[in-house]
């Protein structure tokens, strides 16, 4: 039980990895590329801002034209202020990047990029934290000297600002992911629902009880699978009946062999007289043979059940060769009554689709039965010939015949007509039937030429290409 509950969890997770999956990675590329943009129109206004200031002290210290201060003292934040929670630092150099002026040393010397002498922001350190600077070149006509100034400050607001604007962002994000998770898990449970209850219909099932299931409620998607469970229960149904109807018919077909042997075996121990002796052997040897019959045509009929054998083992056979040989085989017991049996039908091949042991057992029967009930001086012909796409498989005698009323009966197993003084188990055309209905061949059974007698016809389906 745990084992299939593992299961049916494994398929729920299954599904919620394939729904969930896309959605989390779609959610870390947004939160990605929202850090990101963040970043970048974030930067922009407290970059302008920082430009301004640097444009501010430099006319303060008169770097852009001006008498030069650089002794004055700028009134910069600390960082202490929650007003202005970042520190500012700058350093005013000359092209050589020494120090001229500032609370820092920030100076380096001077490097055109691209012709480009400022504005130029970057990025940087200072005891730890993380910085933004923007450096200017001021060109003092007077002297005719290059002032560089670098301004820098920490960049405390701006990660405040990244983090608020990334939490309203990532936030309502994330928690729209875990509500369609709940609702996807929910979802799948109500859409398992079916499945769990078949599995437990199927769990607390008898072993005996094969009905089919109920698939009503079923998804869709799931009712090809259920279809297909509920084929596989009917040929296991058609099974176990197949298999309790041969053992109720085996049990009570050999009871009478059985006790026949045992009544003449006794008979037998008891007698001194060799001569009856004799007789009781002779019968029980009748009664083995008898026996032996009843258990072969038994076994054959089990083995010609359709639900046992599939039709897709089935090769190309030529049922010509079949008839004539088993006609050449029954010849000598046909002679014994004096009956004329003999084949009628084209020497060429005629291919079925089908299983040569059980076309032999079929045929067997058939003459079996035809030399049987007719009488001595008779005649048996055994036909093959082809109408239309079907190949006609015939065994026609010039016996009694068989009453229209019981045509239809003696197909049933065990089945007899009563009156015809011959001994039998009433198998031999039960196994013809099956054999016949395995194949899917129709079988007709009619009376002989001029309405004299018994005609077999089977009509066998020809291949598809021969």
């Amino acid at each position: 039980m745990a084992e299939k509950e593992t299961s049916a969890l494994s398929l729920r997770i299954h599904l919620i990895n394939w729904l969930l999956t896309p959605l989390f990675v779609l959610w870390l590329f947004s939160t990605i590329a929202g850090y990101v943009a963040t970043l970048t129109y974030a930067n922009k206004p407290y970059d302008m801002v920082l430009l301004q200031r640097a444009q501010a002290i430099g006319a303060q210290l008169g770097l852009s034209g001006g008498k030069e201060r650089l002794d004055f003292a700028l009134d910069l934040p600390d960082g202490k202020s929650l007003a202005a929670p970042d520190e500012v630092f700058y350093t005013v150099s000359d092209k050589e990047g020494n120090k001229l002026a500032g609370n820092v040393n920030l100076g380096r010397p001077l490097n055109f990029r691209n012709g480009k002498i400022g504005p130029i922001f970057s990025n940087g350190q200072h005891d730890g934290s993380k910085t933004r600077t923007v450096s200017l070149v001021f060109y003092n006509p007077d002297n005719q000297k290059l002032y560089q100034l670098y301004l820098s400050e920490t960049i405390n607001q701006r990660q405040a600002l990244i983090r608020g604007i990334l939490a309203n962002i990532v936030i309502p994000q994330l928690l729209l992911i875990l509500i369609a998770v709940a609702a996807v898990w929910f979802a799948l449970k109500q859409g398992l629902a079916p499945l769990e209850e078949l599995r437990r219909q199927v769990m607390f099932r008898k072993k005996d009880d094969v009905r089919r299931l109920d698939g009503s409620q079923a998804p869709d998607e799931v009712r090809p699978l259920i279809d297909a469970v509920n084929d596989l229960l009917e040929r296991l149904k058609a099974v176990m009946r197949a298999q309790q109807r041969f053992v109720a018919d085996a049990a009570h077909q050999l009871r009478t062999p059985l006790a026949g042997l045992k009544t003449q075996s006794e008979l037998a121990l008891r007698e001194h007289d060799p001569e009856r002796k004799q007789q009781a052997l002779e019968h029980i040897l009748t009664s083995a043979q008898h026996g032996t019959r009843l258990v072969n045509q038994l076994l054959a009929l089990a083995r010609n059940e359709p639900v046992e054998l599939i039709s897709d083992t089935f090769t190309k056979t030529n049922l010509s060769q079949i008839a004539q040989e088993c006609t050449a085989n029954w010849v000598p017991m046909a002679l014994e009554k004096r009956i004329d049996l003999g084949f009628d039908g084209t020497r060429e091949q005629q291919m079925v689709m089908g299983d040569t042991t059980s076309l032999i057992e079929l045929l067997n029967n058939l003459i079996d039965n035809a030399i049987r009930y007719t009488p001595v001086e008779g005649q048996i012909t055994v036909g093959i010939h082809v109408t239309g796409k079907t190949v006609v498989l015939s065994v026609e005698d010039n016996g009694p015949g068989i009453d229209p009323q019981h045509r239809e009966r003696v197909f049933e197993r065990f089945y007899r007509v009563l009156g015809t003084g011959q001994s039998g188990s009433g198998l031999g055309l039960a196994i013809v039937a099956e054999v016949a209905k395995r194949h899917n061949a129709d079988i007709r059974l009619d009376a002989g030429t001029n309405g004299i007698g018994t005609r077999f016809s089977i009509q066998f389906p020809m291949p598809a290409t021969v």
